[in-house]
């Protein structure tokens, strides 16, 4: 019977996470799906076409003003790459999208305290800054010019106007495609992922990560070297329990209540851009010698970043004291919050693009196919259906049992 409770519980955690991420998602797609169809490579190649400050600055902009979702603003990242932005603006709009964004601050302050809303912040810039410096140092131009071929190779290059939108529904046929094109390229990774972030979260105690993080538990401060371990160690956690930028912060809250190091913590949060969902997604868009690239340039700049924020919190006497958090409740991620207006919104625009799309005039459209088949591919998808399958049995659990 405990089995059963607690598979309940899993059901409505891994619920939990879908919802407070679907607006995000839609957003970020949405967002995507126009920067396809109404900006052409001339015009992004003038505004983020190249590697310098300017461009950068613009990246790390769009991102802030952007979605807060991992997947989604690797969907933005990658059409705005497809489009002529530079590589490095390209990253620096991903990592602000997913580290610069409000309510990712809002949530943080929620689970965490104000110091970590301004390590976020201030270790979102870093980052950023860090990352333009690796790949400046390793020069990886052949990578590039292959990854650019590979995603130009789906993108049209097209040039529709936005006034074109009060002339008819063509463009809005071709907006929806795109907009469940990108659903398409991710549904398995989220489904999959998702679920099994949701089974750890209630069948893995939070003792386990306190274990995994030496020197936790105690009543003294972690040491210099206990703060690297950490922040080597963040990542290692975080590609364990992979929940996404937002979904992330309550076990970060935990990992902070059992004693883990602000170097563990800001490492735990950083690294949503280098598990394995995320790399696969970027091994469909630009091949995995560019994945794992990325994932590299990632991972040892946001191992940095953490350890500025844990020494500079150290230096100006910033360091919080730990206070006991918890895992979210389903019943205050399923309250009627901006969340559920947000998702409203995007259900109804959803269902909207869903009409559109499969309107007859539509099917002559071009349609990328975002789906690349291969083994991984197939096993995702029954690892999918069988995700399904348990979230349905847990959902009914969770009804009939508490």
């Amino acid at each position: 019977m405990r089995f059963l409770e607690l598979w309940g519980d899993a059901a409505l955690t891994t619920a939990g996470f879908f919802w407070t991420a679907f607006w995000a998602f839609a957003l970020g797609y949405a967002i995507s799906a126009a920067i396809q169809v109404f900006v052409s490579r001339d015009g992004m190649r003038q505004a983020m076409g190249t590697g310098g400050a300017r461009s950068v600055a613009l990246g790390t902009v769009f991102g802030f003003i952007s979605s807060s979702c991992s997947f989604s603003a690797l969907a933005t990242a990658r059409a705005l790459f497809a489009k002529g932005a530079g590589f490095v603006p390209a990253m620096a709009f991903l990592l602000a999208s997913t580290n610069l964004v409000i309510e990712l601050g809002i949530i943080i302050l929620a689970f965490l305290s104000w110091q970590f809303v301004v390590g976020e912040y201030v270790g979102g810039l870093v980052l950023i800054l860090l990352m333009w410096g690796v790949v400046r140092l390793t020069r990886p131009r052949r990578l590039i010019e292959d990854a650019r071929q590979r995603v130009e190779a789906g993108h049209e290059d097209t040039r529709h106007r936005l006034n074109e939108l009060f002339h008819g529904l063509a463009v809005w046929r071709l907006l929806a495609r795109r907009y469940f094109g990108e659903w398409q390229m991710v549904w398995k990774d989220v489904t999959v992922g998702f679920t099994v972030a949701g089974m750890i979260a209630v069948f893995v105690p939070p003792a386990f990560f306190a274990w995994l993080f030496p020197g936790t538990g105690a009543d003294v401060d972690p040491t210099a070297w206990q703060a690297v371990q950490h922040a080597v160690i963040g990542p290692v956690a975080a590609f364990m329990t992979f929940i996404g930028s937002m979904g992330n912060i309550p076990l970060a809250g935990l990992l902070y209540a059992n004693g883990v190091s602000v170097a563990g913590v800001m490492a735990f949060i950083f690294s949503d851009l280098v598990v394995l969902p995320v790399i696969r997604v970027h091994a469909r868009f630009y091949g995995w010698k560019m994945a794992l690239y990325i994932a590299g340039v990632f991972l040892v700049a946001l191992i940095a970043a953490a350890l500025v924020i844990h020494f500079g919190f150290q230096l100006f006497g910033l360091t919080p004291t730990p206070e006991g958090h918890g895992l979210m409740q389903p019943e205050e991620r399923f309250s009627l919050d901006h969340t559920f207006f947000f998702n409203l919104g995007f259900g109804l625009v959803t269902l909207a693009f869903a009409a559109l799309a499969a309107a007859p005039g539509a099917k002559g459209e071009h349609q990328h196919d975002h789906d690349h088949g291969g083994a991984i591919d197939r096993v995702l998808y029954w690892l999918a259906l069988a995700a399904f399958a348990w979230l349905g049995a847990g959902l009914l659990l969770a009804v009939f049992i508490t």
